[in-house]
């Protein structure tokens, strides 16, 4: 059995570590170089950075940011944000990162992440999809930092985005981004059983019982949060000892 992974997420504005509340009510964590480097030594199985305010600024990723972060750590790195062509991919995995996490400009052209993963591999390519839940129970997926509602079926975009040459899949779930009251477990269960590639649950990491459920209950291959290891809430060691104690196979610290 493969081990699940633990996945710490640097959203980073104007070159700094910040977090929010469903993508609102920024503040200031921390230096992402800084902070990589002890995520990297605590014994997280991967990191996540995403540049959250590029698509929506229509500017470039930090690729300077990318360089120096890449330098310091020593687990698989992914960068996102602001990716809008296969020039892109190259530029950011050529800065350092091991895979490049396409969300906005993927909905907007589905075939950047075929020709991606013609040209760099599917294990390269990671298809970032945030979603929010309708009234009606339809879950429907979001660009540009979840601002715009793009009312395509979040399920039916994860079995595309396979099918184009996605090797994975983070499912940032919106209604619980930052309010840490357990991940959406439900619509990460129904993309896991219907797609072949890992899928990486995001939003709503409050307590180590929340990863729990989700790694299991869930069916996520990983579970990704911010907060919680942001401001020393859950620490890495215990929360893998938890995991591992409750059955769930880990690479332990």
């Amino acid at each position: 059995m493969l081990a699940k992974r633990i996945i710490p997420c640097l959203d980073v504005r104007n070159g700094r570590v910040v977090k929010g509340q469903k993508f609102q009510n920024i503040v200031d964590v921390d230096d992402p170089v800084k902070l990589a480097k002890v995520y990297s030594e605590m014994g997280a199985d991967e990191l996540v950075f995403y540049d959250i305010t590029a698509s929506n600024e229509e500017r470039n990723i930090f690729i300077d940011v990318v360089e120096r972060t890449a330098e310091q750590v020593h687990i698989p790195f992914t960068v996102g944000g602001g990716i809008r062509s296969v020039e892109d991919f190259r530029k950011v995995l050529k800065a350092g990162a091991d895979k490049v996490s396409v969300n906005s400009a993927a909905v907007k052209n589905p075939q950047i992440i075929q020709e991606a993963a013609r040209k760099f591999g599917s294990q390269c390519v990671v298809l970032s999809i945030d979603v929010k839940q309708k009234e009606d129970g339809q879950w429907t997926v979001f660009l540009n930092g979840g601002r715009m509602d793009t009312g395509k079926d979040a399920l039916e975009w994860a079995i595309e985005g396979e099918r184009l040459g996605a090797g994975e899949i983070v499912l940032n779930a919106m209604d619980t981004d930052g309010v840490k009251t357990g991940f959406s477990t439900d619509i990460t269960k129904g993309i896991s059983e219907h797609v072949n590639i890992p899928v990486v649950a995001s939003g709503g990491a409050g307590k180590i019982e929340h990863f729990l459920d989700v790694l299991t209950e869930g069916k996520a291959d990983a579970a990704l949060a911010a907060s919680v290891f942001h401001f020393g809430e859950i620490e890495m060691k215990d929360l893998k000892d938890y995991l591992y104690e409750n059955g769930v196979e880990v690479r332990r610290v």
